[in-house]
């Protein structure tokens, strides 16, 4: 799953200097995706994208770069929503793309803050979408 992370990182956040992204990767693999729960996307018997949730929390949503576009990312918000009445996570304000994409799915702006949780200088929306305006 890390790698995946990785891809998509490098797509998504081509601000962020690669050397972060290559430490942010060991958290991702050591901390984040056993600590949390995990929803892996499947194709030909291959992982290709993941969610990430603590609670009602989105701390990872990531698609391979190869896949997206083709619904996986729907399904895997969708699924998080079957048990959830509301998710929330937050989005770099950079990534207009994930940007344009959730607000699609109905997210919405509840904050925001200067800096990321490593304390790099980029904003970072915080987005909140309730079931019954989700968007599949």
């Amino acid at each position: 799953m890390s790698d995946i992370w990785l891809r998509a990182s490098r797509l998504a956040h081509d601000f962020l200097p690669d050397e972060h992204l290559l430490a942010q990767q060991a958290l991702v693999a050591s901390m984040y995706l056993p600590d949390g729960e995990t929803h892996v996307a499947v194709q030909d018997g291959k992982p290709v994208g993941f969610i990430g949730l603590r609670d009602t929390y989105v701390g990872g949503f990531f698609v391979d770069p190869e896949w997206q576009g083709q619904g996986i990312g729907r399904r895997l918000l969708a699924h998080a929503f079957e048990t959830r009445a509301f998710l929330t996570l937050g989005v770099y304000a950079l990534n207009g793309q994930a940007r344009r994409f959730y607000k699609a799915i109905g997210f919405e702006e509840v904050g925001c803050s200067e800096a990321d949780e490593q304390g790099m200088p980029f904003e970072v929306i915080t987005l909140r979408c309730e079931l019954e305006k989700a968007r599949f």
